[in-house]
């Protein structure tokens, strides 16, 4: 599925309020403990912001500058096709860079790091204003997993990316019913 421009906006605009959504319904414990060893939804946040960040600002730079990135020579990716790829890699056993991982949340940042999230995607969704279909297309940007990809690509794994942890999310409250949540509860 080839997104154009509005329909990115879309896309963003609900895999940011759906993760915003589900991160206010967790009681502070679920927002800062790290079940399993895995992030807690905080560090997850965290995360998000950290590899939004970059990119928010690059849309706002010069499309001359892009050029140090080079043009792409061939039409983006679908939708579909730029998540089947991420998740190819995902299952080769990558992790994020050490750029993107996140601290120790506590849960008093919780107002600020959702406030940073949401300025994300504010930028991201001004700044695509500027951008025309034909640039999306042209001008690329690095990714730490995927190389060089274009700029639309990139809008697709903002949105794919903040879905991914949502589902992580929701996979750990599922299993936030067993003796070892408990246990972890009564622990802090």
């Amino acid at each position: 599925m080839y997104l154009n421009q509005h329909e990115i906006k879309s896309l963003l605009n609900k895999s940011f309020d759906n993760f915003v959504d589900f991160v206010n319904t967790l009681p502070d414990i679920r927002f800062t403990a790290s079940p399993y060893g895995k992030w807690s939804a905080g560090q997850q946040l965290d995360h998000l912001t950290k590899s939004i960040r970059p990119i928010s600002s690059a849309l706002g730079f010069p499309k001359v500058t892009l050029r140090y990135f080079g043009i792409s020579q061939r039409p983006s990716r679908s939708f579909d096709q730029l998540v089947t790829d991420y998740q190819r890699v995902l299952n080769g056993g990558f992790k994020t860079t050490r750029a993107y991982m996140p601290g120790v949340i506590y849960p008093s940042q919780r107002p600020a790091l959702l406030q940073n999230f949401l300025l994300q995607k504010n930028k991201l969704t001004v700044k695509l204003l500027g951008w025309s279909e034909k640039d999306l297309d042209k001008y690329r940007l690095p990714h730490p997993l995927l190389g060089k990809i274009t700029v639309r690509e990139m809008l697709y794994y903002i949105a794919h990316h903040n879905e991914h942890h949502l589902a992580k999310l929701k996979d750990q409250e599922l299993q936030g019913y067993t003796w070892q949540n408990q246990l972890q509860q009564l622990i802090f």
